[in-house]
């Protein structure tokens, strides 16, 4: 009868540090055309704010050019980006929505 010898290895639990995706702010930009009450609108529909931090962040974007609507995964802040721009243009306004790396 043949008799087998096994390698006794130990092996250890390797932690791997998965680094978190990168996040992306979404500003609205200022112009002298977009109403001020369409863009309360925007803030509210797409990003879920009240009318009063809406108002807030439509003041922003009036008086400093432009304003945070919120920081999202990539891929979210994208179509955020898209649905807003789309929906400006519908209405026929010049409204700017961008993305930035935070």
């Amino acid at each position: 009868m043949a008799t087998r010898q096994r390698d006794s290895a130990v092996l250890e639990e390797q932690k791997s540090r998965l680094k978190p995706p990168p996040m992306f702010k979404v500003l609205l930009l200022n112009d002298d055309y977009t109403p001020m009450d369409f863009v309360v609108v925007v803030l509210q529909r797409f990003f879920a704010l009240s009318r009063e931090r809406a108002t807030q962040i439509m003041l922003k974007v009036h008086r400093e050019g432009m304003g945070l609507c919120g920081v999202y995964p990539k891929d979210v802040a994208a179509s955020k980006v898209e649905q807003v721009e789309s929906f400006a243009r519908q209405h026929q306004h010049p409204l700017r929505c961008v993305m930035e790396e935070s």
